[in-house]
């Protein structure tokens, strides 16, 4: 499965960083251009829009910055009238329906988040410091590369770090304002949205990249997702951040089948202990954070019969799990082995099922492949064992009436 990670958890997000990146990424420019002309010739409030895109450096990165040159009237525009342009611009440039639906969400967020801010109406909400023709540019822009590449769709996962707002103090048309600016804020406020912080005094994340962040994606994460990358493409902003590269990344790549990680299988052979030392040593070695215990019956030396003791740890946590081994069983020696894993997607879901009239919520493990593909789906034991007990029924029925009813909620 296609998966694109966008990056601003250094230097934060806006709209022209996110459009360059995407440029820098794809090599559209021609297309961003064109539709640069058009936005001019649409709009009777725009009497100049001219854009340069080419590379620069900062903190002595590569990026691709947008420089634009922009002549129109002063008067902040009614914030429904810059989204009736956008559908206009969007069916001329025949943008797809996913697209232009994109669009709508990320003008609806900035609509509301100014009404919000201002206390007036939606219909009566302007776009102040958000210069229209400059907004529909990213937005529009940013629709048509995602929509041209296919990205907009199911098959893409799209993933984010938290993206960083920055600190201190913005001028703007309403006198001095803190960052985030409350346009922002309103929308983080409004998704809910994780974000993170830089030690920088300047506007990081403006209200454009935000809305475009949050319509994108609601997968936040700290670390990149396994996957083999393919593209890159950086988006420069307009400050110098010092030290900091103020830029944008934009990752793009295949997932892997499966997820993988590292684990340190541990292995010993026992000859000479009981079955119930054998049960307490898996009981102890399960509390102290192994991820399995496997016993294996079989012949040793002087074909005696032995146990194999399998365990599999963490990196972190294998030297406690050895000691433990020695301690309990008293063995001279235990095999130490780091190895890859591939382990398939999970997640813990609940439903709801019903049992002799009674209603129960079991958890349910689904297993998925990377391309969305359910590989197993298993309720939890101890859920299914506490039915059985209150309801009085063999386990084996309770599994059976659990899975039939997953069955008819097309989970598998």
């Amino acid at each position: 499965m296609k998966a694109l990670v966008i990056d601003p958890k250094l230097a934060g997000i806006s709209g022209d960083m996110l459009l360059a990146a995407l440029i820098d990424l794809t090599n559209r420019a021609s297309e961003v251009l064109q539709l640069a002309t058009l936005i001019e010739e649409e709009l009777d409030y725009c009497k100049k829009l001219e854009i340069e895109i080419a590379d620069t450096r900062k903190a002595g990165i590569r990026a691709k910055k947008i420089k634009v040159k922009l002549i129109e009237d002063k008067e902040g525009r009614k914030a429904l009238k810059v989204k009736e342009d956008a559908i206009r611009i969007g069916k001329k440039i025949g943008l797809s329906a996913n697209s232009m639906a994109f669009i709508l969400r990320v003008l609806d967020d900035l609509i509301e988040a100014e009404a919000r801010v201002h206390g007036v109406p939606i219909n009566l909400a302007h776009f102040h410091e958000l210069a229209s023709a400059d907004t529909l540019l990213d937005v529009i822009g940013v629709a048509l590369i995602l929509g041209k590449e296919g990205i907009l769709g199911e098959k893409v996962e799209i993933y984010t770090t938290p993206p960083a707002i920055g600190g201190g103090f913005i001028e703007s048309n309403h006198g001095i304002l803190p960052c985030p600016p409350p346009a922002t804020l309103e929308i983080l406020r409004k998704h809910k949205y994780q974000y993170s912080q830089t030690p920088i005094e300047a506007e990081l994340t403006t209200p454009t990249g935000i809305a475009l962040l949050v319509n994108l994606t609601n997968n936040i994460v700290d670390f990149y997702p396994p996957m083999r990358v393919e593209r890159v493409g950086y988006g420069a902003g307009s400050r110098d951040l010092g030290k900091i590269p103020n830029i944008l990344r934009v990752v793009e790549g295949r997932k892997f089948k499966f997820a993988k990680d590292k684990v340190v299988v541990l292995e010993t052979i026992i000859d000479d202990t009981t079955g119930e030392v054998l049960g307490h040593l898996i009981e102890k070695l399960m509390e102290n954070g192994a991820l399995d215990v496997t016993i294996i019956p079989g012949i040793g030396k002087k074909n005696r019969p032995v146990n194999v003791v399998k365990v599999i740890s963490s990196l972190e946590n294998y030297s406690n799990l050895v000691d433990i081994l020695m301690k309990e069983t008293g063995t001279l020696g235990v095999r130490v082995l780091e190895t890859p894993r591939a382990i398939a997607l999970r997640k813990i879901e609940k439903v709801k099922v019903e049992i002799k009239g009674r209603k129960y919520e079991v958890r349910i493990k689904v297993s998925k492949s990377a391309d969305g593909e359910i590989i197993n789906i298993k309720p939890e034991y101890e859920d299914v064992k506490a039915i059985a007990s209150e309801a009085g029924i063999p386990l084996r029925k309770v599994l059976n009436y659990v899975e039939k009813q997953i069955s008819k909620n097309a989970l598998l």
